[in-house]
């Protein structure tokens, strides 16, 4: 298989790229970016796969020439709101599966309105597939699945709960932080009550998540949020979540109702939470309080007839373990690229073969046998011995 990794020299593609650069089914990987000398200096850390190129993703005729033989177009090109649906469209049109990390809710819903078209070029394109979303969503499928009906859905993840790799940490302006000041800002789309709703950011959600104190969420933009309705139509509510400690939002909330007045530039805010962040000191929580999940899929239904629920999660660090000590040290970039590198060996694979866009929880992978893929993936990333991290997914019920 032949792959076009589209800001594969990114803070989050490179992480999918280096490990799926040892896949066996993977004959060769070509990054391609704007800035060459990024992508060819990132190209020679690698094995003899990898190659550089450099593309203008504003470049419609660009892009089809270089997905010219391609077999899989990798895009972790962001904004996607700006680059997701035109490079989509590409790799449809060229006939090329296409695989990427989108975390915006907006160009996920023109991304699955290409759903049709895919379909009919025989296109495999899964959308999402990191961590929130990607993990989230699968935790989420595993939960849904072990209800006999299913009326409410939460994502969810500590905001504070993974950190930002070196290389993004010295760009000017994170795409990360930039990504969540859209997220909490201006009105997001949510699925409540059995419709969808445009609705402000950062309201709180009360979760009764079996086996932990009720906790509150705090509503973040997200696609997860959208996507779940489509494969589920009887759902009442789907919304994603965000927390963190009360101080902590109590801050985010000033700095964002500072950004909605205009009273501070986006930017400008983003700048500012870098530099809380990493003033940001690390205290120790205490370890007689039970602590929402670092990361969570959440369902709420029926189990033989009775009001039931699910959590599915990597568990609080928190809890006293080794294994919470070693998911401490997990990055953005570990926990975001390499979900996308097991579904780029999926794809080369041929172990994804259905056609369309597809949400990672649409049922084309088996969110079980991903998930331990993912950690022993992250175990090689971390040197760690195999199967360290075998254990790091807990499901809770509430029977």
């Amino acid at each position: 298989m032949k792959i076009l990794a589209i800001g594969g020299c990114g803070s989050m593609g490179r992480y999918a790229i280096r490990a799926a650069q040892n896949y066996s089914a993977i004959k060769e990987i070509i990054i391609a970016d704007i800035n060459k000398e990024s992508a060819e200096t990132f190209a020679a850390s690698l094995n003899q796969k990898v190659s550089a190129i450099q593309l203008d993703a504003n470049d419609t005729s660009a892009l089809k020439q270089a997905m010219e033989n391609i077999d899989i177009v990798v895009n972790t090109c962001g904004p996607y709101f700006k680059f997701g649906a035109p490079i989509l469209s590409a790799a449809i049109s060229s006939g090329c599966n296409y695989i990427d990390i989108c975390d915006d809710w907006e160009p996920t819903i023109d991304m699955m309105k290409l759903d049709a078209e895919a379909k009919s070029a025989g296109v495999s394109a899964t959308i999402g597939l990191g961590a929130s979303p990607g993990l989230t969503n699968l935790m989420a499928l595993i939960a849904i699945r072990e209800l006999d009906e299913v009326t409410t859905v939460y994502t969810g993840w500590d905001i504070g709960g993974t950190s930002l790799d070196e290389n993004a940490m010295q760009q000017s302006e994170n795409a990360a932080i930039m990504h969540g000041i859209e997220q909490m800002t201006g009105e997001v789309k949510v699925f409540q009550n059995g419709i969808f709703k445009m609705i402000k950011p950062l309201q709180k959600v009360k979760v009764n998540y079996p086996g932990l104190s009720n906790f509150n969420g705090n509503i973040f933009g997200h696609p997860e949020a959208i996507t779940f309705p489509h494969y589920f139509p009887k759902l009442n509510d789907s919304i994603n979540l965000a927390h963190g400690g009360q101080a902590n939002f109590l801050i985010l909330k000033s700095i964002m109702g500072l950004v909605n007045l205009k009273l501070l530039s986006k930017v400008n805010a983003a700048n500012l939470l870098s530099l809380l962040k990493s003033k940001q000191s690390t205290q120790k929580k205490r370890k007689d309080i039970d602590y929402p999940p670092v990361m969570y899929g959440f369902a709420h239904g029926i189990k033989n007839g009775m009001p039931a629920s699910v959590g599915v999660c990597i568990p609080s660090e928190t809890e006293e373990s080794d294994l919470n000590q070693q998911i401490k040290n997990i990055g953005m970039g570990e926990i975001t690229g390499i979900p996308l590198a097991c579904g780029i060996k999926l794809l080369a694979e041929g172990r994804i073969n259905q056609f369309g866009v597809m949400a990672p929880e649409a049922g084309h992978i088996e969110p079980n046998e991903f998930i331990s893929d993912v950690f022993q993936e992250i175990s090689k990333v971390l040197g760690l011995p195999s199967g360290s991290l075998n254990d790091s997914i807990k499901i809770t019920r509430s029977w």
